[in-house]
């Protein structure tokens, strides 16, 4: 989500289809139920502008108060929202009039056209159609840097005075994308109207969620970022909103007559499920873009085939898989969790094969074998409190997790080994082996752990995974609630699936300690041995960022980037490869996978 101080990156979503989006702007009127047209002094909006601005820059609420804060915060944007009826800036038409145009616009700035066209998938909404045979790994579009809305772009347009003198904006690129994106929707002169006029008048983000939507997801792990984006985006709406109608370099932009939350909500959700990270012109860092046409692709599970070539100064995407004549052509967003999917894209991932839940483990420190606990977690690089992962694949734990449940476990004996007794160092690096238990014991009490833990969390949610799979049966169910009840039964699916390992591990260890079957120790073994390829076993633990390696195992088993590439990724955004120069052999630039 956008969140202040906070420059990430967010793939896009299935391309959903638009009702009103059309060919004109104008700016209307709307009647309000009395029959008589809504006016509000300017004085009177400052007002409520200010109090919802206040209310949303006040300290976070106490523990299990968030939900009343955003219900107060909702009833607030509401009352705006109401009094700003009918002056929104929208399009004539329907989304579906402008692919053409998109095309025809695409093709004269020198993009690729020649392998797809836009068409309509359904439940899936918009996406791109091969209008041949297209062979995997063959490059089949590349969208030119001028077609492009980055940062850049907006710091050059009638936005760049008000960016000069703004923190928040140079600070936040997502943020000034989305207000760039505003500023050009309503220029009817701006270059990129064909690609802004296809874009979804409204998304299936959360920010869009009915109040009752919104509640299915109590109890969730995904509720609290919910909630959290709610509130940056009033926030950071409110803070807009007062600096356009205020600050001297904002008076000639288009927002000064005509900024409602609507219209921040539209723009947040369009660079929150489209923005990616490109390369500056010069190669020398990276900054936010909008990709016209490439954002049609919908996700699919697979690899990352897109990268940026410098030399030609483009994107370019490779096919994913061969796809014939017709059919729907994919790309793979990035391992995203369907939390992440929901909150940022707007929608739910059923064959996911990344999914996961989040659990918060830590020694406590008042505990009286804390401060040896942590010594042995910091020499393995592993905090002594952090957020781990449960997969829904297998394994569902990793090695960093798994070496800080050996160590969480430990017994005093145990840990004075790993410290100062033979081979420690080697031993340390074991930690996140599988074929290395600390003890039988050792094993049998952190899968004990785990079950208990695991079994303890599904204790937190309101329904059952029973309950969740009835309510998913019923024909009149919101989109957006079958969304939510998807989420939360996933969620539970996993912990479930944690819980049911947990107790099949201990059993297992159980019965080695009853059959007195020997350990292995790693001074009985080669260092090969040390670097298993379990994707719950890489090793070393010491200085590597584990999530990233075992995620690049779970995508693809295979190894790094390719020589002379650069690789820009972020922990919440699609993932593409930067090429700054055309490598020789084929002829045409490759996008290789993580």
């Amino acid at each position: 989500m956008l969140t202040d101080g906070d420059d990430c990156v967010f793939p896009f979503q299935p391309s959903c289809p638009s009702r009103t989006m059309g060919k004109k702007s104008r700016v209307k009127t709307q009647k309000s139920g009395s029959g008589a047209s809504t006016v509000v002094s300017p004085k009177e909006m400052m007002n409520l502008i200010s109090e919802l601005l206040q209310k949303c820059s006040s300290a976070a609420p106490s523990a299990g108060k968030e939900w009343e804060e955003y219900i107060q915060i909702r009833g607030m944007v509401e009352k705006i929202c109401k009094k700003q009826k009918g002056i929104s800036v929208v399009f004539e038409g329907s989304r579906e009039d402008h692919f053409a145009d998109l095309m025809s616009w695409a093709e004269e700035n020198g993009a690729s056209c020649d392998g797809f066209t836009v068409a309509n998938f359904g439940t899936e909404g918009y996406g791109l159609r091969a209008t041949m045979d297209i062979k995997a790994d063959e490059l089949f579009l590349w969208i030119p840097r001028k077609m492009l809305m980055t940062v850049e772009s907006a710091k050059n347009s009638v936005l760049g005075p008000l960016y000069s003198q703004d923190r928040i904006m140079q600070a936040m690129g997502n943020v000034t994308l989305a207000l760039h994106l505003l500023c050009e929707r309503a220029n009817a002169a701006s270059q990129w109207l064909p690609y802004i006029r296809t874009l979804p008048q409204e998304y299936d983000t959360p920010l869009y969620y009915q109040q009752d939507e919104v509640e299915l997801l109590l109890g969730t792990q995904a509720v609290q970022d919910v909630l959290s984006q709610y509130k940056n985006t009033a926030r950071q709406y409110a803070y807009f909103y007062k600096l356009v109608q205020t600050h001297p370099a904002a008076s000639k932009l288009a927002l000064k007559d005509s900024f409602t939350f609507d219209d921040y909500r539209w723009a947040v959700s369009s660079v929150m499920t489209r923005q990616n990270q490109i390369p500056t012109e010069d190669g020398s860092r990276v900054t936010l873009a909008l990709i016209p046409l490439w954002d049609m692709c919908n996700h699919t599970n697979g690899l990352i085939t897109t990268g940026y070539n410098l030399e030609d100064d483009r994107c370019e995407c490779v096919a994913l898989q061969d796809y014939k004549e017709n059919e729907q052509i994919y790309i793979f967003y990035g391992t995203r969790s369907n939390a992440e999917f929901v909150i940022h894209n707007g929608f739910f991932y059923q064959d996911n094969a990344h999914d996961r839940v989040k659990i918060k483990l830590g020694v406590s420190k008042s505990e009286r074998l804390y401060a040896m606990k942590a010594e042995v977690l910091a020499r393995a690089g592993i905090p002594a409190s952090c957020v781990f992962a449960l997969h829904c694949n297998e394994p569902p734990i990793s090695a960093q997790l798994l070496a800080f449940l050996r160590v969480f476990c430990m017994t005093e004996e145990e840990l004075k080994d790993y410290l100062l007794g033979d081979h420690a160092i080697n031993k340390i690096f074991t930690l996140g082996n599988s074929e290395f238990p600390v003890s039988w014991e050792n094993e049998i009490k952190l899968w004990t752990f785990l079950e208990t833990r695991a079994a303890l969390l599904l204790k937190t949610y309101k329904t059952s995974s029973e309950e969740d799979r009835s309510m998913l049966e019923k024909p009149d169910l919101s989109v957006h609630s079958r969304v939510a009840v998807q989420l939360r039964l996933a969620e539970k699916q996993i912990l479930e699936k944690v819980s049911s390992n947990g107790r099949a591990k201990r059993l297992h260890f159980q019965k080695k300690l009853e059959d007195g079957e020997p350990l292995l120790h790693c001074e009985e073994s080669d260092i090969a041995l040390l670097e298993n390829t379990d994707a719950d076993a890489k090793l070393p633990i010491i200085l590597r960022k584990l999530e990233e390696v075992e995620e690049g195992q779970r995508r693809s088993g295979a190894g790094g980037d390719a020589g002379g590439q650069q690789r820009c990724s972020s922990s919440s955004g699609l993932e593409c490869k930067f090429k700054p120069e055309r490598p020789t052999g084929s002829g045409r630039p490759k996008c290789q996978p993580n």
